[in-house]
């Protein structure tokens, strides 16, 4: 991903000093990762691979880069309270998009960071905090202190995570107050006759195996027309045999360990249940906190197929004889709660046509092609991502300056 152009002078920002304050402030931590990106990435590298680490700076830049026409383009009104519950993962990308860009229309921002990752997002708001000195703090309350103290007073709520907490927490607001839910998708990866097999099969193992396969656009199901099953997996392989394992800090490594705890034994357990359909891989190292990129065949998906989430380089793929079916299927149960974004390789333009009812569908490329953190992001699944404002559930591509414009603090109802 690659960064706007220059960052306009604080000359040219509105004229009102608190805002122009602020514009210099995100700027401030915009030049610190440009200029001084060892240290930040260091610490990423904790938690992160050294390739993910990289592109999650880059992806940081281009959104603060993007700062302030997003807010001019949605004129979000002024919110006085914002609280966060911060996801385990992308803590650098998820502290621009939560808490930089909202401060720019936000009085007092608060976020309470996930248990897993709790002493570097400490350590990396220490970091930015020094650059930018904006209203944002850090609450190392439990969860139902955080909910009590913060999170019930607060105008806009935004939660990252798992969509029965948040459902949980939803249940405890008050009538006006906005809230946000950043879930996680499916993410169908469909090959479909036409496709070129080669680039199909060099971009799964991009999105799969990114961050060792612990980001939320990883595709959890990749079906495949039969006619190209046997060629995909083929070259998928053969891309696979060639990737290298090594430490987060090793530049050259293309994955490393598991982090986080949950996601090994959650692969471990489906590669169990599954091995008739291990194709490759299949190498699990619990001490090593090791799970080797690993194909599994199964059979052609169902509406009531389970696809659970991974969190680690698994290739779940399934072959499908009929595109009408297989739209169907990915429209339909949990296909259609779990709704976020899909690819598709080759021509395939019904199953586009009805995946773009319920997805971001991206043609022939992956949706971190698309990852854009001043756009609206996600799909039309409840389970995916919602907006509520007190009154009504909307499941949609979320954005937090265009949710609040339209439904927050002096939004019209």
């Amino acid at each position: 991903m690659s960064s706007a152009p220059a960052w306009p002078t604080v000359a040219a920002e509105p004229e009102d000093s608190t805002d122009s304050r602020r514009a210099a402030a995100v700027h401030r931590v915009r030049d610190f990762l440009v200029n001084d990106a060892g240290t930040v990435h260091d610490l990423l590298c904790e938690i992160s691979t050294h390739r993910a680490a990289r592109y999650e700076i880059e992806s940081t830049v281009a959104t603060l880069d993007g700062a302030l026409d997003e807010v001019a383009a949605h004129r979000p009104g002024r919110v006085p309270r914002l609280a966060a519950f911060m996801p385990s993962n992308v803590i650098l990308y998820s502290y621009a998009l939560y808490l930089l860009v909202p401060a720019l229309y936000t009085d007092r921002l608060v976020f309470r960071p996930s248990s897993r990752v709790k002493d570097q997002m400490h350590r990396l708001h220490t970091l930015l905090a020094e650059q930018h000195g904006l209203p944002i703090t850090l609450s190392g309350a439990s969860q139902r202190e955080f909910l009590h103290d913060h999170v019930r007073p607060a105008d806009v709520v935004v939660f990252t995570g798992a969509y029965a907490n948040a459902e949980q927490i939803r249940a405890q607001l008050s009538p006006g107050q906005l809230f946000l839910f950043l879930g996680s998708g499916v993410n169908p990866f469909v090959v479909a006759p036409g496709a070129d097999v080669e680039q199909a099969a060099r971009d799964a193992i991009a999105i799969r195996v990114l961050n060792t396969g612990q980001d939320c656009l990883g595709p959890d199901l990749f079906t495949v027309h039969e006619s190209l099953l046997d060629p995909f997996v083929d070259a998928l392989v053969s891309e696979l045999k060639g990737l290298r394992y090594g430490p987060y800090s090793d530049p050259d490594a293309d994955f490393g360990p598991i982090f986080y705890e949950n996601a090994l034994e959650d692969g471990a357990q489906f590669l169990a249940r599954n091995r008739g359909g291990i194709v490759h891989g299949g190498h699990v190292d619990f001490r090593a906190r090791r799970l080797d990129p690993t194909v599994v065949v199964g059979e052609e998906v169902t509406p009531r197929t389970h696809v659970p989430e991974f969190f680690a380089p698994i290739f779940n793929i399934a072959g499908y004889r009929d595109q009408d079916t297989l739209a169907a299927t990915l429209t339909t149960g949990m296909f259609t709660e779990r709704a976020l974004g899909s690819s598709v390789y080759g021509h395939a333009p019904g199953l586009v046509e009805a995946l773009r009812r319920r997805t971001t569908v991206t043609l022939d490329t992956t949706l971190l092609s698309i990852d854009d953190g001043n756009a609206p992001f996600g799909g039309y699944g409840r389970m995916a991502n919602y907006i509520f404002d007190g009154e009504e559930v909307r499941a949609e591509p979320v954005l937090i300056s265009k949710a609040v414009a339209a439904h927050g603090p002096g939004a019209g109802r």
